[in-house]
């Protein structure tokens, strides 16, 4: 009996393959758990709330973090998401020698309407994994953000301990300062 398994990648394997052109140039791709997944185009709504989101956090933020939109962060070597925002710290090389990793996050944030299962199973559990502490869900389908603080392990699954769920017309802290967000401002 022959069994079939799915090639893996490495995170050096997945840049080789695309410093060799290997995807095309605007392709939405990103490695999770060594599988290069191709993204879903974004909706109305979810372009609107992104959006809505980094203006708020850039004028919130004023220069105290690194607020990263769309763009990879690197968890172990098999994993490049790229969630919808990213909050970082600040950092000296700007991000030039790599992309941030698990000591440079405060807050990783994604938008969900269409991969609302993928980002509450698959990246929150990757998320959890990777130590990351603070994750964030905008819920376009209930209209809620999902707060997720505090990973951990249990019989083999990663998870956080604690979840939150605010309504549109909250505020709510963001969980590495004082700086208070008014979510409706953020939801479309």
């Amino acid at each position: 009996m022959t069994i079939v398994t799915p090639k893996r990648f490495s995170l050096v394997e997945y840049h080789r393959l695309i410093e060799l052109g290997f995807f095309q140039e605007n392709e939405r791709i990103e490695l999770i758990n060594g599988q290069i997944i191709q993204m879903v185009a974004k909706g109305m709504p979810h372009s609107v709330c992104n959006t809505l989101l980094l203006g708020e956090l850039f004028t919130l933020l004023q220069g105290q973090a690194t607020i990263r939109n769309q763009e990879p962060i690197i968890l172990g070597d098999d994993s490049e998401p790229e969630p919808d925002l990213v909050i970082v710290r600040n950092r000296g090389d700007r991000y030039l020698d790599s992309h941030p990793g698990v000591v440079d996050i405060l807050l990783v944030i994604e938008v969900s309407d269409s991969t609302l299962k993928y980002d509450r199973e698959t990246k929150l559990s990757l998320y959890a994994e990777s130590g990351i502490d603070n994750y964030w869900l905008f819920n376009l389908v209930a209209n809620c953000l999902e707060v997720y603080s505090q990973p951990y392990q249990i019989q083999g699954s990663f998870e956080y301990a604690k979840r939150q769920v605010y309504l549109p017309n909250a505020v709510i802290n963001l969980p590495f300062s004082t700086i208070i967000l008014d979510l409706s401002k953020v939801f479309p």
